[in-house]
């Protein structure tokens, strides 16, 4: 596995990441065109180079309801865009994916981007993907293990044979480009559920787990579990070596109550246009206590969420959507 370089002047990196979401506006019943979406992105992410955020992510969702299908040439454009900060994806589905052709983009990422590129790889939360690119649902689990071991052999080494059930094999293949450092940093997306937790310790890669909302005391099972695990499994489960990321939405205000006013509208709409069901209003509602996961309130509000999740997880980076 590649050597992650995490900023070691900061106990705790911070990130912003973005699915490319492509939303009506509660307020005004419109949406911005795709062009405008994905430029606003491609700005955020230079505003975040030059405040000093360590990391800017973007996942794919082949659906409607967002604009950055083809999360790589958007990544490719804020590496040129950026000079410093870390370029990742937020998730890409390796399921339904050559894991050949990721190997591929994220190696000319990071020479684009001069040795920042890193890969999410995830296996998706919503079936468009699936349904577009002919894989079946029921191949869910198997699909992503097998192509994440494969995206984990192609990072190892330059020379490959290969067979498994999904992808034609390789046979003494070599792979190119390399990336500079011809390895890649690759974090396993996990979306909560110990077992597969469990599976990114018993691998040995870094883990990015979606906390998302309810209280962040229930995320904490599933970060001990995968330490275990990869202690168990021999891997050097320290922070510089393994490191834990969380993602959760993100929204901050001058008060905690305009914060609250302003978002829940944005955050109902989304989650009904998107899971066909809107974010349970009690849930929201206890959103400003320390102890829950969901990240919107007030600045300081945000800052006790973070010490108290930071004290709880010991992770070392935060990526907020």
């Amino acid at each position: 596995m590649a050597k992650l370089e995490m900023n070691k002047n900061t106990p705790l990196e911070f990130g912003l990441y973005s699915l490319g979401d492509h939303l009506l506006n509660p307020f005004k019943g419109e949406k911005v065109s795709y062009e405008q979406r994905i430029n606003e992105i491609i700005e955020a992410s230079k505003l975040a180079d030059e405040a000093g955020i360590d990391v800017f992510a973007v996942g794919e969702s082949h659906q409607e309801h967002f604009t950055t299908q083809a999360h790589t040439v958007v990544l490719g454009a804020i590496a040129q865009a950026t000079k410093h900060i870390k370029v990742s994806s937020s998730s890409t589905i390796i399921s339904a994916t050559d894991p050949v052709r990721v190997f591929e983009d994220f190696a000319t990422l990071d020479l684009i981007s001069h040795g920042r590129a890193e890969i999410v790889a995830g296996r998706a939360s919503r079936t468009g993907i699936f349904d577009l690119f002919g894989y079946d649902l029921k191949d869910y689990d198997e699909l992503f293990e097998e192509k994440l071991g494969l995206l984990l052999e192609l990072n190892k080494t330059e020379r490959i044979t290969w067979s498994g059930k999904y992808r034609p094999e390789l046979r003494n293949m070599k792979i190119f480009p390399r990336p500079i450092d011809n390895i890649l940093p690759i974090w396993r997306a996990v979306g909560g559920p110990p077992a597969s937790a469990i599976k990114a310790g018993k691998q040995g890669v870094p883990m990015m787990i979606t906390t998302l909302g309810g209280p962040a005391m229930n995320f904490k099972g599933s970060i001990d579990a995968y330490r275990q695990a990869a202690t168990e499994a021999g891997f050097d489960a320290s922070p510089k070596s393994l490191p834990v990321s969380t993602a959760s939405l993100f929204y901050t205000a001058e008060t905690t109550q305009d914060a609250m006013r302003e978002f829940y509208p944005h955050l109902n709409t989304g989650m009904s246009f998107i899971r066909g069901v809107g974010y349970p209003k009690q849930q929201f509602a206890n959103s400003p206590d320390y102890r829950e996961a969901l990240m919107v309130g007030s600045p300081q509000q945000i800052i006790e969420k973070i010490l108290y999740q930071h004290e709880l997880y010991g992770h070392q980076r935060f990526m907020a959507q």
